[in-house]
């Protein structure tokens, strides 16, 4: 999770440590009324709690009877669910004041969170799967143990699928972050998983984390670029120089759609793909005007506006995770050696073909020049021809209609083939 820059979590609670905590919820609940013993195990009623399903929307005389889980003939209702269960011989097992056993499938996180957190925080996430029953059932048991338990926010994430079918290791489909990023840099993931709305399915396959690694590469090198053009003017620019009003219009326009579009249920993939995109552009256009010969007066506006913009840019990177503790040339680097390790290929590899190509070109042997280039485009291999030299970068490789695939990385390079608007967060419990 570090590889991918997702910050450690403060506390990282084990439920055997709290076993403690999740009795006294427990006795506490069955103190206010909301539950009952049965044999050793403890049940929450459901019909004593009249908020039940509000989350989910589902209400109570839609459950029907052993479609999850067994009927229980002791129950008061077949919707109770148990807060403890009864010891079974060779199982683990705590003491209690009801006997010996262990916490239901909810209790935990209801102890744990109140232990960590109090009755009342902000946010609570989960996937989607876990709205009914386990969160529904969450919110009745703290509710019930403290009446001013609440979270103001629960935010449920969609599922990583490939070929469109949920990614899990039952289904022989699944890919861990150390596996994927052998072969793509761990902000070209990153990009990715955030290119879709967190509550939106993620179809994991290669064209998309292609693109991701392409869109992560652009970035750097924009960056990249504007730090070796504002080397020998910044400082003057600071002091004489002037913001354009195109680039102030753009510097606000991508400070006020980052907070627009993060406050509206965080929609990271509207900022990735239009402002920030547009601000990237403008940068490019105003490095592409410091090359051309400008007044001084006209000069010193461009570099001062290009430093305002480019700040602005990094402060949204560094927000969404995307700002490398590495310089720009060392993710420039890392990508591409990501780049050629997927194509099979060592930079010593493309410089020969490079050369081959050059050679080519002088002796008018465009077709093979054509070939060349186009060879190194369907393995993901970019060449540009910069003046009298030609350089390289990443791509999207070049390649024909063909189905697509998903990665497993058991060599360089090689490939395995594995064969709507979203409304907002729900608020409140």
């Amino acid at each position: 999770m570090a590889d991918i820059q997702c910050l450690v979590p403060t506390h990282q609670p084990r439920v055997t440590e709290h076993m403690d905590q999740i009795k006294e919820m427990i006795a506490q609940i069955i103190s206010n009324g909301f539950a009952y013993v049965v044999e050793g195990d403890v049940y929450f009623s459901v019909d004593d709690f009249p908020n039940y399903g509000r989350l989910s929307g589902r209400r109570l005389e839609d459950n029907r009877a052993g479609e999850r889980v067994a009927v229980d003939e002791r129950k008061r209702n077949p919707a109770d669910f148990a807060l403890w269960k009864a010891a079974k011989p060779r199982k683990p097992n705590w003491d209690s004041p009801w006997g010996p056993g262990r916490p239901g499938w909810h209790m935990e996180c209801s102890a744990m969170s109140a232990h960590y957190l109090t009755h009342s925080f902000d946010i609570h996430g989960g996937g989607m799967d876990l709205i009914f029953p386990h969160h529904e059932n969450e919110i009745a048991q703290s509710c019930a143990a403290c009446a001013k338990s609440n979270v103001s926010y629960w935010i449920h994430n969609g599922f990583v699928t490939t070929s469109d079918e949920k990614m899990s290791k039952s289904l022989g489909n699944f890919f861990t972050i150390r596996e994927v990023t052998k072969v793509y840099h761990p902000l070209a993931l990153r990009h990715f998983l955030m290119g879709t709305h967190y509550r939106s399915p993620v179809n994991y396959t290669i064209s998309q984390l292609e693109i991701a690694s392409e869109a992560v590469f652009y970035i750097y090198q924009t960056l990249q670029d504007c730090e070796d053009a504002l080397l020998a003017l910044k400082e003057e620019a600071e002091k004489n120089g002037k913001i354009c009003p195109a680039a102030q219009d753009c510097i606000t326009k991508l400070h006020e759609e980052f907070e627009a579009k993060l406050s509206d249920d965080l929609h990271i993939p509207t900022i990735l793909n239009s402002a920030l995109q547009e601000s990237l552009r403008f940068l490019n256009s105003s490095l592409n005007m410091l090359k051309k010969k400008q007044p001084k007066k006209q000069q010193l506006s461009t570099v001062k506006s290009l430093a305002e913009l480019e700040k602005q840019v990094k402060e949204v990177l560094d927000v969404l995770g995307m700002l490398s503790n590495s310089s720009y040339t060392e993710v420039l680097q890392q990508l591409k050696d990501k780049a050629l390790k997927r194509s099979g290929l060592t930079e010593d590899d493309v410089l020969h073909l490079i050369e081959e190509r050059m050679l080519a070109r002088k002796n008018k042997d465009f077709s093979k020049s054509d070939q060349i280039r186009s060879d190194l485009g369907t393995k993901g291999i970019a060449l540009m021809d910069v003046g009298k030299e030609t350089v390289w970068r990443p791509c999207v490789p070049v390649q024909q209609e063909k189905p697509d695939v998903s990665v497993q990385q058991e060599k360089p390079g090689e490939l395995v083939k594995q064969g709507n608007p979203v409304p907002p967060a729900e608020k409140g419990q």
